[in-house]
């Protein structure tokens, strides 16, 4: 079985124009391997197996070694834990080795501070402390996902009401759609969102996160804990915008934020003389777009899908929040595809409901046919709780007819 990372590392490097012979040298795993990776257009589904490895207890060690010298052959590492009392095989090291030795290259490749254009992007959640209305007299935080070029100094943030992977997601897609394109790297925190587990190099990405970023042919690596020095630029931009962007302002709903956002960046911040850059940001932007990677054609799918079961009332509830599907469902598992702005409901693979999605706490969104079948049905309910059910009167002469009788 395949997993989401070797693919998603397969076709980053495949797509910056390596032949498959360098990709299967350079990832330590066969032609084959690398041709049947290619072949997926999708990446393989990733099945967590919970089992203790023998080389669980010297991944430290192999840290360490990888630390001192990224490069360092699987030989001479299981030479040294053999020392060390290891007693498994060279497979499963060499496996582990694949997976976590392009992190320790990749920190070492990218320590300097200065870049060439369209090599490195950094990005970080930031706490705009903003309150947005949300509706019903409720407001909630405002979240941004900035990501920033170090070479030209262009950003572009993202707005969102949580720091989820499902913000995540799309808010990095909308980013890179704002820069014009992809960077070779991606500098991110040590953010939940994007890890599943451990920490800077040891970090793990969420299998989807692995997967969007081997759709866009983008490296993404994770900052040692307590380096605020490798995401520089985020941070100078993040002072940049509390200072010259959110002061007077006002926002009327998180779609006003993002708008005038995004009229500032244009007009304001990216006219700037930047010293560091030596021009114009827009003027530095412009260029470094040249050597983005483009964006694909058709941009990966990073709706949240859920089951959620019908309530005897006919609501789902889904992030918090009560959405009305027709009545008869009650006990039905159905699926949700949820984006930031529309909630849309499935049963067996026909569409259902399909709402504008509520940033409100415990609220309630209806559709007025909905709510029209649902006050029909609770009537017929009461009627027949009653017994108050008229049923016309049948003309039993027509049966007569039928039989011939009476003619």
């Amino acid at each position: 079985m395949y997993s989401v990372h070797d693919w998603a590392e397969v076709h980053r490097l495949h797509r910056k124009g390596l032949p498959q012979a360098q990709i299967a040298r350079r990832l330590q795993m066969s032609r084959n391997t690398v041709a049947r990776l290619l072949e997926l257009t999708e990446p393989p589904k990733y099945v967590r197996v919970a089992t203790v490895s023998l080389l669980d207890p010297f991944k430290d060690a192999m840290a360490a070694m990888l630390d001192e010298d990224a490069e360092v052959p699987a030989t001479v590492v299981l030479a040294h834990l053999r020392r060390d009392g290891y007693s498994g095989g060279i497979t499963i090291l060499k496996d582990h080795l694949r997976e976590v030795r392009p992190h320790f290259l990749a920190a070492r490749a990218y320590q300097r501070t200065t870049y060439l254009p369209g090599e490195v992007a950094q990005a970080d959640w930031w706490h705009t402390g903003r309150q947005i209305p949300v509706g019903h007299g409720r407001t909630r935080e405002a979240f941004g996902y900035l990501t920033t070029l170090p070479h030209s100094a262009g950003h572009a943030v993202v707005y969102s009401y949580s720091r989820t992977m499902a913000e995540l997601l799309p808010a990095l897609l909308g980013c890179f759609c704002r820069l014009g394109g992809v960077p070779e790297v991606l500098f991110i925190d040590n953010d939940s969102a994007a890890i599943a587990s451990g920490k800077g190099r040891h970090a793990r990405l969420h299998d989807e996160v692995a997967a969007v970023a081997g759709h866009l042919g983008l490296k993404i690596v994770v900052l040692e804990p307590a380096r605020p020095e490798s995401k520089g630029q985020v941070e100078r931009t993040v002072e940049y915008l509390e200072g010259s962007f959110l002061p007077l302002r006002h926002f009327e709903s998180l779609a006003d934020l993002q708008e005038q956002s995004d009229r500032w960046t244009a007009e304001v911040a990216h006219r700037r003389y930047h010293r560091r850059v030596g021009a114009r940001v827009g003027d530095a932007l412009a260029v470094e777009r040249g050597h983005l990677r483009a964006l694909p054609a058709v941009l990966p799918d990073v709706d949240r899908r859920t089951e959620v079961r019908a309530t005897k009332d006919g609501f789902v509830r889904v992030a918090d929040v009560d959405y009305s599907v027709p009545p008869g469902l009650s006990g039905r598992r159905l699926q949700v595809r949820l984006s930031l702005t529309e909630v849309v409901v499935h049963c067996e693979g026909t569409e259902i409901a399909r709402h504008r999605r509520s940033y409100v706490p415990a609220d309630v969104v209806l559709a007025p046919a909905h709510v029209r079948a649902l006050r029909l049905a609770r009537e017929a309910r009461s009627r027949l709780g009653a017994g108050d059910v008229e049923l016309p009167e049948v003309d039993l002469t027509r049966y007569d007819a039928l039989a011939g009788v009476g003619t």
